[in-house]
């Protein structure tokens, strides 16, 4: 336990959870992170019993695992014939990402939103955090969790159509594809398997691994186009690191293409062409290697009229650094070659040896990733523009056919966890972006600009703040950080986003001003059955389809607030 302490105690960094923050999640949730999380290598050399014994130490908790009722379940069935069932898929909601939703698609309008009503609460068991986000088919949600189950969930009752078991927990958001052959829904677990299911019956039709490294992970999602999945590609080195015996570093973020129908490989794209080979020594005397890093935490934009699919890359984990990190790639989506690359930051090397560690690179960099997935968009002109978010509170506006500046604009502080951290929204007109400057996360080198969380809107045009919210104070809890971190969702006169403090909450779009407000941090009675409960709200952006708003409530990470509800909210007729 010694040498967990040093990456756990308190004033240890800022990214590994405390002994406190451990202390708060479930035993099930840590057994899980050393047997197929970030701390998998260093749960491999334990036993079952062992891995258990640890939990329940840091946990103070017996391990249990939470059984659903037989009441929680119902009939799954779809229409046999009937078309255009899909109603949300993906990251974005579309393939371009731009979080936009029409009214007819919402349901919801600013006049009929002070109605808004909880009409449901589910609980993921044993859980600490929600990320995953969900698609829609019909009458049915589909939705990952962080033990890699995946659940059907039927929109006006949260009762269980069908489960599947993934081999690891499943960060990012599901996408779903209709075609002759019915309906398949497509997603990767944090170890890199990426699965394809049939919606109907919840049956596997394949499962592949597209990591290639042995550390390879994944968060972002997939997204599917012309029966090709891609999937985004990272690593847990940026964590191993932390072990100042390590072999650091040897991994590059990619990009995978497979075949919808298979899953066979079609190309790898590696952020960092060159291999990673000796390139010094630490001050432990061992070597270290480079270029390393640059990993894919976002999920992929697809610009269908292009033929590219869009990518952000992360830090260098050590030196040398490369020019493909923290950069905006476009990929031919055919070949899996580079067309263009835009570089925003320089010389980024860290990881979370950083300070100190003798894995911690000499030039220490500002870890100003790209973590959240590019916007194309077309402003009133008709002229596309892809936008994008970046960890230094940067908005950056790219011609998508060769990658060049149109415009810039820095709205926050940044930091380690943002800055902009997950993501913007548009709606043609305004970009909407979540700007966290998480306090105990802003870069204390920088002392020219002051901290300022909430959500701006930006002009498309030109990149002028329209207009800003500052994110409402949560008072004196230490435990509460008042941030815009989640990505928000806009639809016509309305933004909807998610706070650190777990309120969601309903913005005017023109002004900014909040018209609608729901502290999530609370305890649930649950439709499946299993004790509920609220928490931070970080990650994907809230989900809003015919007339409900589905929120995850929960993100027990980086000092957040543990939960375990996705919630349903309906018009109060």
């Amino acid at each position: 336990m010694s040498t967990c302490h040093v990456c756990h105690r308190e004033d240890a960094n800022l990214k590994a959870p405390s002994q406190i923050a451990l202390s708060l999640m479930t035993p099930r949730a840590i057994v899980a992170a050393l047997e197929t999380g970030k701390m998998r290598t260093q749960g491999s050399s334990l036993t079952g019993e062992q891995r258990k014994a640890v939990a329940e130490f840091l946990t103070g908790k017996v391990l249990k695992e939470s059984l659903i009722s037989k009441n929680a379940f119902t009939t799954f069935s779809l229409p046999a014939t009937q078309k255009d069932l899909i109603k949300h898929s993906g990251w974005g909601g579309d393939l371009a990402g731009t979080g936009f939703r029409s009214t007819q698609q919402a349901g919801i309008t600013s006049a009929n939103v002070g109605s808004l009503k909880l009409k449901w609460a589910f609980a993921f068991p044993e859980a600490t955090q929600v990320r995953s986000k969900p698609a829609i088919v019909g009458d049915w949600l589909v939705i990952g969790s962080q033990f890699g189950d995946v659940f059907t969930l039927h929109r006006s009752s949260g009762k269980i159509g069908w489960q599947f078991h993934a081999d690891a927990p499943i960060r990012g958001a599901i996408s779903v594809v209709q075609d002759r052959q019915g309906i398949k829904a497509f997603f990767a677990d944090n170890s890199t398997n990426v699965y394809a299911v049939d919606v109907k019956t919840g049956k596997l039709l394949w499962k592949e691994r597209a990591g290639e490294h042995p550390q390879a992970a994944n968060t972002g999602s997939v997204a599917v186009f012309q029966n090709r999945v891609f999937v985004p590609i990272t690593s847990i080195e940026v964590a191993l690191a932390l072990d100042p015996n390590y072999k650091c570093c040897t991994s590059s973020g990619e990009l995978v293409a497979l075949d919808a129908g298979s899953g066979k490989m079609l190309w790898r794209h590696r952020v960092i062409s060159e291999q990673p080979k000796e390139a010094g020594t630490k001050k432990n005397g061992q070597p270290f290697y480079g270029p390393s890093g640059a990993p894919v935490w976002c999920s992929p934009t697809v610009d269908v009229k292009r033929g590219l699919v869009y990518i952000g890359t992360g830090e260098n984990y050590t030196a040398p650094s490369s020019n493909s990190s923290d950069a905006i790639q476009a990929v031919d989506m055919k070949t899996g070659k580079l067309v263009w690359s835009f570089q925003a930051t320089t010389s980024d090397t860290w990881n979370l040896a950083c300070p100190g560690n003798p894995n911690c690179p000499e030039k220490v960099g500002p870890d100003f990733d790209f973590g959240m997935a590019p916007l194309l968009v077309k402003d009133a002109s008709g002229t596309e523009r892809l936008v994008v978010g970046q960890k230094s509170g940067e908005v950056h506006a790219l011609n998508p056919d060769n990658g060049k500046v149109l415009w810039q604009n820095r709205i926050g502080k940044g930091g380690m966890l943002g800055g902009i951290h997950w993501g913007m929204a548009t709606d043609g007109h305004f970009v909407y972006a979540a700007n966290a400057d998480n306090i105990w996360a802003i870069d204390p080198r920088d002392s020219t600009r002051k901290a300022t969380p909430g959500l701006y809107a930006l002009q498309l045009s030109a990149g002028k703040v329209a207009w800003h919210t500052p994110t409402p104070s949560c008072g004196e809890n230490k435990n509460c950080v008042a941030a815009n971190s989640a990505a928000p969702t806009v639809i016509p006169g309305l933004v909807f986003g998610g706070t650190l403090d777990g309120h969601i909450r309903a913005y005017d779009a023109a002004i900014g001003k909040i018209v609608w407000d729901f502290n999530t941090v609370r305890d649930y009675q649950t439709v499946n059955e299993v004790p509920g409960k609220g928490g931070s709200i970080d990650g994907p952006s809230p989900v809003v389809s015919d007339g409900m708003l589905f929120v995850n409530s929960g993100y027990g990470q980086f000092g957040e607030l543990p939960g375990n509800v996705l919630l349903a909210f309906e018009i109060d007729h």
